[in-house]
C-alpha cells in the first residue's frame, strides 16, 4: 500500500508500528463514537495518533502530558481536554471532563498510571495498554475488577493480519485527507533513519513481505516522551 504522493517522508515513517499500535489501541475493542477516549502521553508518537485516530472516528479525547509547560504543545482541536500529571489531583481534572468516567484508555505507562486509570475509568471499559516502565506492575485489582475493566496488551508483532490489513488501509485513508499528522516530538526519529517506505512498513506489518530491517519504536521510553 503506497503513501500517497503529497505526504511527508516524517508522516509515513510514522505510520508502521506507531500507526498500526495506535490503531488498535483505540479500535481493538470496536467503535468510539461518541465515547470519550483518555489518552495517557498525548504528544508521544503513538499516543499523538491514537488521538487523531479517536477523534476522526468521532470521539471525545482526553489527553495527558507529563509536565504543565507542555500543555501548550497539545492540539485543541484534536484533544477536547489536556491534563498535567504533575498537578495535585489529576484523576480530578480528567473527572471534571468526564463525571461518569472515561470508555477507553490508551496507556503508555501502566506501571505509573494504574491507579489514575482505575480512578477515572466507567464500569464495563477496556485499558489498551502499549507499554510500561517497569516489566511487573502493581495494580488495582479490586477497583479494576468491580468496575469489571478490560485490560488489553498490544504487541504489534503479534497483532492478527486482518487487524495490520485494516491499520494499513485506515491510517492510509486518514492522512490522504489531512486528519493525521506528525507531532514533532523530541522522540520520534527522524524519517530518514525510520523506515525506507510507506510501502515496506505497511506491506511487513501486514504480513505481505518482510523487509530486513524493522522501523524503531518507543516502548517503555514512550512515557517521557511528551
Amino acid at each position: 500500500m503506497a503513501l500517497p504522493d503529497h505526504l511527508s517522508d516524517d508522516l509515513g515513517a510514522s505510520l508502521g508500528i506507531p500507526g498500526i499500535t495506535a490503531h488498535r489501541s483505540v479500535f481493538g475493542d470496536g467503535p468510539v463514537d461518541g465515547r470519550i477516549v483518555l489518552v495517557q502521553g498525548v504528544l508521544g508518537a503513538v499516543g499523538s495518533m491514537a488521538a487523531q485516530l479517536a477523534r476522526w472516528a468521532g470521539a471525545t479525547v482526553i489527553g495527558t502530558v507529563t509536565r504543565s509547560r507542555d500543555l501548550e504543545r497539545v492540539d485543541p482541536s484534536v484533544v477536547s481536554h489536556a491534563v498535567a500529571l504533575d498537578q495535585d489531583d489529576p484523576a480530578k481534572a480528567i473527572r471534571a471532563h468526564a463525571p461518569q468516567g472515561v470508555h477507553r484508555i490508551i496507556e503508555v505507562a501502566m506501571s505509573d498510571n494504574a491507579d489514575l486509570d482505575a480512578a477515572v475509568i466507567v464500569g464495563d471499559a477496556v485499558i489498551a495498554a502499549y507499554a510500561t516502565r517497569a516489566d511487573r506492575p502493581e495494580l488495582p485489582f479490586w477497583p479494576l475488577l468491580f468496575a469489571n475493566v478490560t485490560l488489553r496488551l498490544l504487541g504489534s508483532d503479534d497483532f492478527p493480519v486482518e487487524a495490520k490489513q485494516q491499520a494499513a488501509r485506515d491510517l492510509t485513508a486518514v492522512a490522504a485527507v489531512g486528519a493525521l499528522k506528525v507531532n514533532p516530538v523530541r522522540c520520534l526519529v527522524h524519517a530518514s533513519r525510520a523506515v525506507p517506505t510507506w510501502h515496506a512498513t505497511l506491506r511487513k506489518h501486514a504480513g505481505l513481505i518482510h523487509p530486513t530491517e524493522s522501523p524503531p519504536y518507543f516502548t517503555g521510553s514512550s512515557a517521557t516522551c511528551n
